[in-house]
């Protein structure tokens, strides 16, 4: 760890410019996080057209304080209105409530803001000790190394999404597919063009994010305008929790911290995972388990700090190997590639102040994240109640702008617009969108390693069989692809035997 390199961000970031970005992600963050139908990833998508012309280093502090934001801020709709301002607040839903329906939103939310505190500290904390040593490990990756482990990330993406791990696949599979139009990187010749120019330069990763994420949600929220929350009197008394309650809660929101961060390294399971295996495991350990469910303490500790926590985390194997950790930081590797900037295991020599810049961000946006929502979350709350009719088409005109100003051509709305339709029907279809993006993400990526490798041997793929990393990744990913109708197959065992 390079405290020098660390202090030297830090200090950055507290110049001017760069605190206002910081003050303005994460108060933004926050806020979207608050209002349900909007998310993290509609609203960084939505920001990537602002930061074309910033520097490179704004621009990452802005983008990751929006992400702190953004999983945090979804708390509040979860405790006040039983609706999860982002899917990663489902599981406190169950005990937010109920805590505030029975004349306790303060303490549900003082609870919940101050576990996302302490998760997102622990999980930087991880981040900041590991994430280079792993770099210094991947250097050490052939391209055969990456092509496996992005398969082993493909087939984990899938295998944890919600729904059957076929629906997971079918989607991962898609990204892949819609990434395939361009130039053939091998012999330059166009493919699967359909002798359209525009797509000479392949679908631009901006148009098919915004259209996936923003306008699917837009057509979905629009067909529902006139559904009226109900309402929870927003009182403040117990936001500001005491010490007592640290060291009440404290072996709760370390346990649900660090297991938040580390499903969050695992690459595209994200926050939501995060929550509800923390939140069975405190359940599962409580003296008290009977509570869970009816405005349990414990319930809430646990899914705040993981799902926090899993940030972090998450940022840990988009630094180190350039794999993203969760849709949003699939969205920030095309903020970096806008910039020019490469991620992988070379990030740290060949762009050192960027991920510095990343990493303080997320522990200077977690402190702001805990002063401001604490602070203010009475006026945040409010904003859950503006009429979907006013914000809907605001954020569509975001869209059509945003999309429009990456080639200045009308063909980028079309594709937003296209992707959209197909990211709201599959959504109907019950088919998750994050293996989708990550697969778009991710394909060139795979192609690219896996033609450099063929290119180095003759054509020989053995050593994805012979090559230890290779072979590892390999089988971790036969048996993260097995492992499911194993299971499923061990259940109708049981059935059939508890039956007979």
């Amino acid at each position: 760890m390079d405290l020098g390199a660390l202090f030297t961000a830090i200090g950055g970031i507290l110049s001017p410019v760069p605190l206002l970005m910081l003050f303005i992600g994460t108060t933004l963050g926050i806020a979207v996080g608050a209002i349900p139908g909007l998310t993290g990833a509609m609203l960084i998508a939505l920001t990537l057209p602002l930061t074309f012309y910033m520097e490179p280093f704004n621009a990452i502090v802005l983008l990751v304080s929006m992400y702190v934001g953004a999983i945090s801020g979804g708390l509040i709709t979860a405790t006040l209105m039983r609706m999860p301002g982002t899917p990663a607040a489902v599981m406190t839903t169950f005990d937010g409530y109920p805590m505030a329906r029975s004349g306790r939103p303060g303490r549900a939310l003082g609870l919940g803001i101050s576990a996302s505190f302490v998760g997102g500290l622990i999980s930087w904390a991880v981040l900041v000790t590991i994430t280079q040593p792993l770099s210094i490990l991947a250097t050490r990756f052939g391209p055969f190394e990456y092509f496996t482990l992005i398969m082993m990330a493909m087939v984990l993406i899938a295998s944890v999404s919600e729904g059957s791990l076929a629906k997971g696949l079918i989607s991962g599979l898609l990204g892949m597919l819609v990434s395939m139009p361009g130039v053939d990187p091998a012999i330059g010749m166009p493919r699967l063009t359909f002798d359209w120019y525009q797509l000479n330069g392949g679908l631009q990763l901006l148009p098919v994010l915004v259209g996936t994420f923003a306008v699917s949600q837009i057509i979905k929220d629009a067909l529902d305008l006139h559904s009226v929350p109900q309402r929870t009197e927003v009182r403040t008394d117990g936001v500001w929790l005491k010490l007592k309650d640290y060291r009440r809660h404290g072996v709760n929101m370390i346990r649900s911290s660090v297991i938040g961060t580390w499903i969050g390294i695992l690459p595209g399971i994200g926050a939501s995972i995060g929550s509800v295996v923390a939140y069975t495991t405190a359940k599962n350990v409580s003296h008290t388990p009977e509570e869970f469910g009816k405005g349990s303490e414990e319930g809430i500790v646990a899914s705040e700090a993981a799902n926090n926590a899993t940030v972090g985390g998450a940022l840990i194997p988009l630094i180190a190997m350039g794999i993203p950790g969760s849709v949003i930081d699939a969205i920030l590797i095309g903020a970096l590639t806008i910039h020019s900037i490469q991620p992988g295991p070379t990030l740290f020599l060949t762009n050192g102040d960027i991920v510095w810049g990343m990493i303080a961000a997320c522990l200077l946006a977690n402190i702001l994240m805990f002063v401001v929502m604490s602070s203010s979350v009475r006026y945040i709350a409010g904003l859950i109640y503006l009429p979907r009719s006013f914000v809907l088409p605001v954020v569509m005109m975001f869209c059509v702008i945003g999309s429009y100003s990456l080639n200045n051509n009308m063909f980028d709305v079309w594709v937003m617009l296209m992707f959209g339709g197909l990211g709201f029907l599959l959504e109907k279809a019950k088919i998750p969108l994050g293996p989708f993006v990550i697969g778009f993400v991710l394909a060139p990526l795979a192609e690219q390693k896996l033609r450099s490798g063929l290119m180095m041997t003759a054509g020989d793929i053995s050593p994805v069989f012979t090559r230890p990393f290779s072979l590892a990744f390999t089988i971790a990913a036969v048996v993260l692809l097995v492992w499911p109708f194993y299971s499923d197959w061990r259940r109708r065992k049981r059935a059939e035997a508890n039956a007979s």
